[in-house]
């Protein structure tokens, strides 16, 4: 894998590649907006240009963004699913103005309604979604979940379903997380359960749709179902769990990406990331 990790786009989203070039990132991932909010301001050409010269200089293997934890396409009906759609159809364009490949996104929760009725509104919304930007090369990258309360994408099953219900596939993608597998209670911290989940991904949905991983520790055990984050080594997976992981041949080339507790000057990506690299072979 190629490692990088999540990067503060404080000063902008400029600032976010700088920083990642800075403490040796391979790839970045950011917000393209606020994260807290529903929209934020288009780019300046100003912006989009110092944007496109900071990724070269960085000489990055990918850059992508994440979207906004406000979104949530299994929401029934009302105001904040048409929210939800409007939120996700700004991101994409503002994506598509930085030349982004792709931007990760949570599915949803049922929020009561349960699974099959939320994963037909996802699947809805992302028809939605995708019918209103025809022309974008941005992929949705669909992320696993820890399964918490009623949110979807705990089981592998849940986006393979969505793979089979939007009508143009082709737009998805797959960002796999390995706290939220475990968190779950698929055993990824094992080799056997590793490639268990894997070939499940290369049968159900085709690990060529595998366009990135987040690469974090859990603090919660097993099973727990509760999503959170660790640095690498430092939760319930251990360090050695990721051995297998980062040496897997068939992800050579994808982005590993860190969604690891930091601090201002981001020491702690530095040092996760040199974690990571020891463990290559």
């Amino acid at each position: 894998m190629i490692f990088g990790a999540h990067m503060p786009t404080r000063g902008g989203v400029p600032s976010a590649l700088r920083e990642g070039r800075r403490i040796g990132c391979g790839v970045v991932q950011l917000f393209a907006k606020n994260n807290l909010q529903w929209t934020g301001q288009p780019y300046s050409l100003e912006v989009i240009a110092d944007f496109a010269q900071e990724s070269a200089a960085g000489a990055f293997t990918a850059v992508f963004a994440h979207a906004g934890f406000l979104i949530n396409l299994g929401a029934p009906g009302g105001p904040n699913r048409q929210k939800s759609i409007d939120s996700l159809i700004h991101e994409l364009q503002l994506a598509e103005s930085l030349s982004l490949p792709f931007i990760v996104l949570h599915p949803g929760s049922h929020l009561g309604k349960g699974e099959t009725r939320g994963l037909r509104a996802i699947a809805e919304g992302l028809d939605m979604v995708i019918a209103s930007t025809p022309d974008s090369s941005v992929r949705i990258a669909l992320e696993n979940t820890a399964g918490q309360g009623s949110s979807l994408g705990g089981q592998l099953i849940h986006l393979a379903e969505l793979f089979e219900q939007v009508k143009t596939p082709e737009r998805l993608g797959l960002c796999l997380d390995t706290a939220h597998f475990f968190e779950a209670g698929h055993p990824v911290h094992t080799p056997e359960g590793w490639n268990k989940i894997m070939d499940e991904t290369d049968r159900t949905i085709g690990l060529e749709n595998v366009l990135a991983f987040h690469l974090n520790d859990s603090k919660t055990p097993f099973g727990s179902k509760v999503d959170r984050h660790a640095g690498i080594g430092e939760g319930q997976l251990g360090l050695e769990a990721f051995r297998h992981m980062v040496n897997d041949p068939r992800f050579e080339h994808t982005p590993g990406c860190l969604e690891t507790p930091k601090s201002a000057d981001l020491h702690e990506d530095m040092e996760n990331m040199a974690r990571l690299r020891s463990l290559l072979r």
